[in-house]
Parts: C-alpha cells; sequence; structure tokens
C-alpha cells in the first residue's frame, strides 16, 4: 500500500482477500477515478488462470458484470485492474436481512442476463455465487465478479482429466465429478444461489468438506418445502434448474422469464430467512415443529370453544374435527385452519345455524387463503381475547410484527373484524362496542345474518372508522418494528453461525486436484460496503 504498480495506479488500502488473490483500492491518476486491483502470483498454475480470467472478461461488455480495464505485472505478480463497485456482496446483503423477495428476485434477473451475455461469447463463470455478486449502493443493480476460474469454451481446460476448479457448495453435479462444466452448471449455481438467498440455507452445505461432496448429485429437496408462500412456478423453475441431469434444467432464458413473471406476486418488503437459520436440520425440525403445535393448538381451542359455545346441540361428528384439524395444521397450519373453518361452517350448517355457517365462512376461509404467511392464519383469533382482557388496541402493534405490508393490513382488517363480530355475539364491548344489535335469531337464518349482522356492520360509520384506524396503526408499528425485525434476523443468525464457524467447504472455494481425493481449503474473499471486485 502506498506504492504506485504499472506507472498510474496508486494504491490506497487493501479491500479484502479471496482464493485467488489479495484486492485493493487505487486511484487511477491518468483518468482521475477509483479502481480495484487484484494481485495474484502470476507463476504456474496460477499463471494460466490469470490469463484466462483476462482473456475471458475481455470478452464480456454487459452492465451486469465487472469492468475489466488492464492486464500487467510487477515482481512476479500479476496485476487485473477493474472497476470499483460501491456496494456488498449478495452474501452479506442476504445475511443482513436487507433484500426483499422481490428485490431478490431482480438480482436473479440481472444475474441471468449477465450469464446469457457471457455464455453467447464462449464464456462459463464456473463459480457462480453469492460471494460473486456485488449489489450496488445506487440505482441497485446486480452485478457479477470473479472470472478468474472461468472456462473459455474454445481453449484447453485448466485443469487435468478430472480436476475441478470451484466452490464446492454451488458446484453442478458434472462440475464436482470431474466433468465438463457447460452453460448448464452456471444455470445450477445460479439457482442454487437463489434458493439459499430464498430459503436461507443452502441444502449441500455439511459439516465436513467430504459430507458436502457426497451430497452432491443428489435430488435436493423443494424450494417449496422452506418457502410454501413464493409462486409455484418459480418454485418448480428453480427445482427443475437444480436436476442433477444438466440435460434437463431449463435454460437462463426460461429461468429469466419465470422470474420477472413472478415479480408482482412477491413480497417488495419482507425479507426471507436469515443464513444458517434452517442450517442444522435439528433446528430446522424443532422449529417448524414448534410453530406448528403452537397453531394447531390454537385451531383445537377455536374450534372446541365454537362447539361447547353451541351448546352441544349438533351432530356429534363435529368434535371429530378438533384431532382431525390439528393433524392438518402440524402438516400446514393454512390447510389446518382452513379445513377447520369449512368443516366447522358445515356443522353449524347441520346444527341449524345456517347463519352463524355463513359469517363464520366469510370471515375465516378468504383471509385465510390470502395471506402470504401461512403461519400467521390464526393471528386475527388474538384480537377478541385481547379485547376480553381489555386490550384490544394492542393487536395492531401485534399485527405490526408480520413482515409484508400486504399481509399486515389484510391480518389487521381480519382481526377487527373477528372482534366486532365477537361483540355482536357475545353482546359486550370489547372495544368499541357493538355496532348493530340484531336479534338472537340472525344465527339460524342466512338472510337475517346478511341483513341483521354482515352488512349492518360494514355499512357502519364506526365499524369504518375503527377500521381505518387500526390499519393506520399496523402501519405504523410495522414501520417502527422494522429494524427490530432486522436485528432479531441478524441476531439468530449470528448465534446460529457462530457454532459453525468451523473448517469446512461452507462458503469457500476449494480446488480437487484428482476427483478421488478431499478438497483443499482456500481463503474466501472479503467484504465491505465499498469492496468486492473482480
Amino acid at each position: 500500500m502506498g506504492s504506485t504498480v504499472l506507472e498510474r495506479f496508486e494504491v490506497e488500502r487493501k479491500l479484502g482477500r479471496g482464493g485467488f488473490g489479495t484486492v485493493y483500492q487505487a486511484w487511477d491518476r491518468r483518468l482521475e477515478r477509483d479502481v480495484a486491483v487484484k494481485v495474484i502470483d502470476a507463476e504456474g498454475e496460477a499463471g494460466r488462470r490469470v490469463l484466462t480470467e483476462a482473456q475471458a472478461s475481455a470478452r464480456l461488455n454487459h452492465p451486469g458484470i465487472v469492468t475489466l480495464y488492464e492486464l500487467g505485472e510487477a515482481d512476479g505478480q500479476a496485476l487485473l485492474v477493474s472497476e470499483l463497485i460501491e456496494g456488498d456482496t449478495l452474501h452479506r446483503l442476504t445475511a443482513d436481512g436487507v433484500l426483499s423477495d422481490r428485490e431478490i428476485a431482480h438480482v436473479g434477473a440481472d444475474l441471468c442476463e449477465a450469464l446469457d451475455h457471457a455464455h453467447n461469447r464462449g464464456v462459463i463463470h464456473r463459480d457462480v455465487k453469492p460471494q460473486n455478486v456485488l449489489v450496488t449502493d445506487r440505482d441497485p443493480q446486480a452485478k457479477l465478479m470473479d472470472f478468474g476460474i472461468a472456462r473459455v469454451l474454445d481453449s484447453a481446460g485448466l485443469t487435468a482429466t478430472g480436476g475441478v476448479v470451484g466452490t464446492l457448495a454451488y458446484m453442478a453435479p458434472e462440475q464436482a465429478a470431474g466433468g465438463r462444466a457447460g452453460a448448464e452448471a452456471d444455470v445450477y449455481s445460479l439457482a442454487l444461489t437463489l434458493y439459499e438467498c430464498w430459503s436461507g440455507h443452502n441444502p449441500h452445505v455439511r459439516p465436513s468438506p467430504v459430507a458436502t461432496a457426497r451430497v452432491i448429485g443428489t435430488r435436493l429437496p423443494s424450494l417449496g418445502r422452506r418457502r410454501r408462500d413464493l409462486p409455484a412456478d418459480l418454485v418448480g423453475t428453480i427445482d427443475a434448474c437444480l436436476d442433477p441431469d444438466p440435460r434437463r434444467r431449463p435454460d437462463l432464458e426460461e429461468l429469466g422469464t419465470v422470474i420477472e413473471a413472478s415479480l408482482d406476486a412477491l413480497d417488495p418488503e419482507s425479507a426471507p430467512p436469515a443464513r444458517g437459520a434452517f442450517a442444522w436440520p435439528a433446528l430446522e425440525l424443532s422449529a417448524a415443529t414448534a410453530g406448528r403445535l403452537g397453531n394447531a393448538a390454537v385451531i383445537s381451542g377455536l374450534l372446541l370453544a365454537t362447539l361447547t359455545a353451541v351448546g352441544g346441540v349438533g351432530p356429534f361428528w363435529g368434535y371429530l374435527l378438533v384431532p382431525a384439524a390439528a393433524a392438518l395444521a402440524l402438516l400446514s397450519p393454512r390447510l389446518g385452519f382452513v379445513s377447520a373453518a369449512a368443516g366447522l361452517a358445515a356443522w353449524l350448517v347441520s346444527a341449524g345455524h345456517p347463519g352463524a355457517a355463513l359469517a363464520l365462512a366469510l370471515v375465516s376461509i378468504p383471509p385465510a387463503l390470502l395471506v402470504r404467511n401461512g403461519s400467521a392464519v390464526t393471528l386475527p383469533a388474538a384480537a377478541p381475547v385481547l379485547g376480553a382482557c381489555g386490550l384490544g388496541p394492542l393487536y395492531p402493534a401485534l399485527a405490526g410484527f408480520v413482515p409484508g405490508i400486504r399481509s399486515r393490513l389484510l391480518l389487521t382488517a381480519t382481526g377487527y373484524v373477528w372482534l366486532v363480530l365477537a361483540e355482536i355475539v357475545t353482546r359486550r364491548d370489547l372495544l368499541f362496542g357493538a355496532t348493530t344489535h340484531p336479534s338472537k335469531a340472525w344465527a339460524d337464518s342466512t338472510a337475517n345474518a346478511l341483513t341483521e349482522v354482515l352488512i349492518p356492520m360494514i355499512l357502519s360509520p364506526g365499524f369504518l372508522g375503527g377500521l381505518a384506524l387500526w390499519m393506520l396503526a399496523a402501519t405504523l408499528a410495522g414501520m417502527l418494528l422494522t429494524p427490530v425485525r432486522a436485528w432479531r434476523r441478524r441476531r439468530a443468525d449470528l448465534q446460529l453461525r457462530r457454532p459453525l464457524e468451523e473448517p469446512s467447504v461452507r462458503e469457500e472455494p476449494v480446488e480437487l486436484a484428482d476427483r478421488r481425493t478431499a478438497p483443499g481449503r482456500a481463503l474466501a474473499a472479503g467484504g465491505g460496503r465499498r469492496a468486492m471486485v473482480s
């Protein structure tokens, strides 16, 4: 640092160290701009890699690819000069919970275009991973970097037959086996990168390099198992791109088209699970089981309370709904809740209360089907409970913890309707006071339920005013709680990742000189808010 290289670049500070060199920030005296200088030992195999990097990068001119300015040599070291990016790596941003589901999709679409540009010019990246993707600070855009191990299709391979270069945890099976790594390998690595960003977990990661090597080539669990709220077409395409057989994988154009078509369906605000939150199967099982057990308990309690309130005059089979709905809730909270609401409505009709069945179905089933976060479908039940305890105004703050503005407002409105309906049914003032006073026979007639309860309720100025007030309070609570949610994600990520900070291939470049030997280790590139270049 402090020296001048290639007679024009003044080295200012070290940015990070990667598997194939050290990166510095420098000042270009001739063009008066900041640049990045990557210093690599130019002897032997490393020298050939440097040449390949320069040749590969020189073919590429795309806004989604870090631009290489110049190649030189000094004191037996190769110097690659490239643009300096104001931003951070995709790996760091997703670990901090900064990017939303929709922003990750934008990153994926950008990378599809960048890789398509490279493939059309005969360049395969061979090491697509979150650490090699930069997201710029201004006018956010994804930029792919580090073509240092790219393979130029019309030149000789870098390694002998059976040799592998890349990051094992993101490799396509054919690449890890020492076979030809073509465009399909980049598709696999990109899909695995997006899988990790949306789920918070790389299914290839294991406690040791050998364990990771063994799992590569097996069919991975579907992204939909971890993110049931993502669009089905998007999940299906990501899963198809992770097919062990490269011949069956979609191409970049199809992947990019599906991603762009899914943008409007993705939440623009909420962030996916923090990386590492599901790193251990035992933790994943316990977290999922705890949440589903809680939902199953709430659904069972609601069913029992309703059956008891009606007085047991309905058919006996209604009590079988309790264990059935609880079992379904363990599989999927949304499925359990909708099944419980539909079954209870059918039971109320059989018991001679079609009006109550209509009201129950209208205020329960549509919101449960529309809310993105299936695990939050039982939250509106808290509104009448809080109202009975004199704590009704706290419900909007509770709804503020739900990620996503759409889900937050939907659950707030549903909770408010439940509370108002509970006031009408129980004839008690739980918060605002009953907006209408129907006859006791309203539950026995759908016409009476509509004319005496539902229509007067939604047309009441008091109801509309209270609903607007609650939704405003939930919106403000969500804005205030956004830093809290981000802090909790970061804290959980640090706590769960700390025990795993041991030598492994989790996020480090490795080289397999022979496919029969265990992979060696190399240093992963560091990063910062002004760092990470090709």
